[in-house]
């Protein structure tokens, strides 16, 4: 398989903070196994056999060699080098012959001639430096009509206390420097000045129930402050 074409990575103030803590990260357990199930499942429904998919902020790997085999080919990258070293690792022990990782981000990949059909971020697009220049660097990825799926925490959302908190435990070493604090719709209408089309906003979680699905226009509930996101390159 081709490897993607990776330019040099730029510099970023979190690489350090996950590579340090990346063989904790690989041991630690799924909170809401279900909801993660769910997700997957729901990823695996809008993905065709064909695809090219790259997936943005992968960790360790675990969703990426779940997803490969349902598509063409797969590009799982990470910023850190030690995320991606134990993701590799782990493709050596259960080989997926599509699936490649790369330490990479959505500023230093070029894609491929066409675009991509498919651009994932689980867990991600909360830890950027800076939300807009990379929502515009994942539509430059994308073929027009590509796929943009996310599913992130919105931080502005959650109780007080936790936002509060962030700043005491990057004193302390216990969190990134890049935190984004946006709520669900300042997410949408992020998406949308980036020239996607929200298609629909689900919550997955099994212990905080969300309402249903939309374009945007529902409002999570209980304790799921992680919108699923669908949304298209317009």
């Amino acid at each position: 398989m081709q490897m993607t074409n990776i330019q040099t990575l730029p510099e970023n103030a979190d690489t350090g903070f996950w590579d340090a803590i990346a063989e904790k990260y690989a041991k630690g357990a799924i909170a809401d196994m279900a909801g993660y199930e769910k997700t997957l499942k729901r990823i695996g429904e809008l993905l065709s056999r064909d695809d090219q998919v790259l997936e943005l902020g992968c960790g360790t790997g675990s969703s990426a060699l779940r997803l490969a085999p349902l598509v063409g080919r797969y590009t799982a990258t990470d910023l850190s080098p030690g995320m991606i070293a134990i993701a590799r690792d782990k493709l050596a022990d259960s080989p997926v012959e599509n699936l490649e990782f790369a330490a990479a981000t959505a500023e230093s990949i070029i894609a491929p001639d066409q675009g991509y059909d498919a651009v994932i971020g689980l867990n991600y697009l909360h830890l950027v430096a800076d939300l807009s220049q990379t929502l515009g660097s994942i539509s430059a990825l994308l073929k027009p009509g590509g796929k943009f799926i996310t599913k992130t925490p919105c931080i502005g959302e959650m109780n007080v206390f936790i936002r509060m908190a962030i700043p005491l435990m990057r004193l302390v070493g216990k969190a990134p420097a890049n935190i984004q604090h946006f709520d669900r719709e300042e997410l949408v209408a992020a998406l949308e000045n980036a020239g996607f089309a929200v298609e629909l906003v689900e919550w997955h979680a099994s212990k905080g129930k969300g309402k249903g699905k939309g374009k945007g226009k529902g409002k999570g509930k209980g304790k799921d402050s992680r919108p699923f996101i669908l949304a298209h390159k317009v």
